[in-house]
């Protein structure tokens, strides 16, 4: 759903005015609306937040900007006053007439009613470079991230609101590393670049919040054979937590504890290890000699 048309206003009256509406609880008390739990609705409304983001984006006017997620528009606006284009895909439809209020001044913004895991980037930015930029909702951020890292049409950067807890884990070094971690890591250079407070959002949400900036690279720093392998073996490696490599690679692989040994040794590999002390490195040595062994 592309959408500009001015909107029927609260309580299907005019809407042209809403006077003293200056945050997104005066916006959804307005329209009759409550945020919706099954959706992580955290409306995110402080200015110098937002600002923030906008700024670790660094856009300007010849960007295209994807945003999940724009709830009431607080972000929106920030980022059609900084980008040429700015594409807002939110999945409520309740608040599609809200954005149409909200972002009514400004021309270089389109809104779309869809879920972002059933849409493909192609259908919604085409096939000129983009970036997102996004308040991400904090139960589906995984898929979303995995979604568009994993597409055909890559972003060229990311800068989204995320749990503080995954942002850390986004970031984390050898020693204390994810799958998450491994999978984002293995698309681009990942910066955490600023801590939220739970007052920034309303409502205000139960958990502590970072801004985190993925720079996806254009060509990888070290080949891959296969990423479809590279995934099969990083996903077989953490397939049992706490246990050495030698039995998860061979559990993960279906392959003897011996040959997972072998293979393990051949990349230079202590078969004692665990997953999570492995750098980016080492899972490629390990996917290029599972490759030569199959």
């Amino acid at each position: 759903m592309n959408s500009k048309t001015p909107a029927s206003g609260p309580n299907n009256a005019s809407n042209t005015h809403l006077p003293n509406v200056t945050n997104a609880k005066q916006l959804l008390d307005a329209f009759d609306l409550d945020p919706k739990r099954s959706l992580g609705q955290n409306f995110l409304h402080d200015p110098n937040t937002l600002h923030k983001i906008v700024s670790a984006a660094e856009l300007t006017a010849t960007d295209t900007v994807l945003e999940i997620g724009p709830g009431t528009g607080a972000l929106t606006t920030h980022l059609a006053a900084a980008a040429g284009r700015v594409i807002a895909v939110e999945i409520d439809q309740r608040l599609i007439p809200i954005l149409q209020h909200e972002l009514a001044a400004y021309p270089n913004v389109e809104i779309r009613c869809a879920d972002i895991l059933q849409v493909t980037v192609p259908e919604l930015v085409g096939a000129s470079p983009y970036s997102v930029v996004a308040n991400l909702p904090y139960y589906i951020t995984s898929a979303i991230l995995r979604h568009l890292l994993e597409a055909e049409h890559k972003p060229r950067r990311m800068v989204v609101t995320v749990q503080q807890e995954v942002a850390e884990r986004l970031a984390a070094q050898p020693g204390d590393l994810s799958v998450l971690a491994v999978s984002v890591q293995f698309y681009g250079k990942v910066q955490v670049m600023s801590h939220i407070g739970a007052a920034s959002f309303w409502p205000r949400p139960d958990v502590a919040s970072a801004v985190v900036r993925v720079d996806v690279y254009e060509q990888r720093p070290v080949a891959v054979p296969s990423e479809a392998l590279f995934f099969r073996v990083v996903k077989a490696g953490f397939g049992q937590k706490r246990k050495q490599l030698r039995n998860s690679i061979s559990a993960g692989l279906s392959i003897s504890a011996a040959e997972a040994g072998t293979l393990l040794e051949k990349s230079a590999i202590d078969p004692m290890r665990r997953a999570e002390t492995l750098s980016l490195e080492e899972w490629l040595r390990l996917t290029r000699e599972t490759l030569q062994n199959q």
